[in-house]
């Protein structure tokens, strides 16, 4: 197979890195946070595939953009502070037979030299390809041209934030709309608006409230984040179209709340009526 240098290129552009499970690797907590008197942090790794997987653990630094993606950087953005220089994780590579599991121990260290304000890494799980013994190499019928194998690399990272003083961060939705994306899909669009020394994390909920008043849940998105230094994000999701429901009358409501088992905390509201 002839692979042109660009292409090639592309690809490793484009290799999936942020996501919470990627292959057969799955990974607990999503995130890890040490605030408060919290200096320890376990993060419970397990193979579900049916192979013995290796993968390296390495730091990496991404921005966030105003879309929610993200980028991968060295140098901190004005207002943004990295977390890599005050975490220590073990182990740094970690072999995993199918269905087993093992912990990485995360440590925070050298907090006499934080600042007030936030610091965020991320912790990346890099798999390692398989190599195949010299006898299993495969044998190629044209050796005029340069032959490449594409073998992908599935990572995945986990943010480490590390919060040191009181939170000023407040949020709010704004530009709430939407739109007919096609006879049987309708978005909604959201943008998060923060301010403060420190990111924001939580659940998005969208009821819709009929004239009648009969409320019914027609979005929910866990997980959404808003880092430091960025101001907005903009936010698109589907909603479910559900038997009764008119985007066109009554109202919508769209509550933004902190993740818990027990009372999640209102982060910020919005209610939209329907015309």
């Amino acid at each position: 197979m002839l692979i042109f240098p660009g292409l090639l290129g592309l690809f490793l552009i484009l290799q999936p890195r942020l996501v919470q499970a990627q292959g057969n690797l799955l990974i607990t907590p999503r995130r890890v946070v040490f605030d408060g008197n919290v200096k320890t942090a376990e993060l419970n790794l397990a193979n579900t595939g049916k192979d013995t997987a290796r993968y390296n653990v390495s730091i990496v630094q991404y921005r966030m953009k105003e879309d929610g993606s993200f980028e991968e950087i060295t140098e901190p953005d004005p207002g943004q502070n990295f977390a890599d220089k005050f975490i220590r994780f073990f182990p740094r590579s970690v072999t995993l037979a199918p269905n087993e599991s093992q912990v990485v121990k995360m440590q925070l260290t050298k907090s006499n030299l934080l600042e007030p304000g936030e610091y965020r890494s991320h912790v990346y799980f890099r798999a390692v390809p398989v190599e195949r013994a010299l006898g299993e190499e495969d044998t190629r019928k044209d050796s005029t041209g340069i032959s490449v194998k594409l073998v992908p690399i599935f990572g995945i990272t986990i943010p480490v934030i590390i919060r040191v003083g009181e939170s000023t961060t407040q949020v709010s939705l704004s530009d709430i709309s939407i739109v007919s994306v096609d006879d049987t899909t309708t978005r909604l669009k959201i943008t998060f608006n923060r301010t403060g020394n420190m990111s924001v994390y939580g659940d998005i909920k969208v009821t819709h409230i009929s004239p009648e008043g009969k409320s019914t849940v027609v979005g929910m998105v866990k997980g959404i984040a808003v880092y430091t230094p960025n101001s907005v994000r903009r936010f698109q999701m589907d909603l479910k179209m559900a038997e009764g429901i008119d985007f066109h009358k009554g109202k919508l409501e769209v509550i933004y709340t902190t993740q818990s088992d027990s009372k999640p905390e209102k982060l910020a509201e919005y209610s939209m009526p329907l015309l």
